[in-house]
């Protein structure tokens, strides 16, 4: 399956999960055309100064690809600086949050995988 991105939806979220700003979220494949166990397949764009703010992720694991950009995550608990090329991987009830930092957009791939 070949999806265009003139396709592809865009959302934009605001403060996402009590986070701040607006959010951008490209949903490249959406759950009714993903078979597998995943609900979520995107490109999220957060703009500097805004974020996803902390949550937990249960029965679910979501990773995420740092395209660009720079970020500070909280990996349950512990907040790291995470840029181009890193990987961050939330789930078994773990919570995480992101926030972009530095002067251009924190660009980031994400998948959302069920257990069940």
């Amino acid at each position: 399956m070949i999806k265009r991105a003139k396709d592809m939806v865009k959302e934009i979220k605001e403060q996402m999960r009590g986070g701040k700003g607006s959010v951008e979220i490209l949903h490249v494949f959406n759950k009714e055309e993903l078979k597998g166990k995943a609900r979520l397949c995107a490109k999220i764009t957060i703009e500097p100064g805004s974020s996803i703010g902390l949550h937990p992720h249960v029965d679910e694991e979501e990773i995420f690809y740092v395209v660009s950009g720079k970020g500070l995550v909280n990996d349950n608990g512990t907040t790291v600086e995470v840029g181009p090329g890193d990987g961050i991987l939330t789930g078994d009830g773990a919570s995480h949050g992101v926030e972009a930092i530095g002067d251009e957009p924190l660009v980031m791939m994400a998948v959302i995988l069920l257990y069940q």
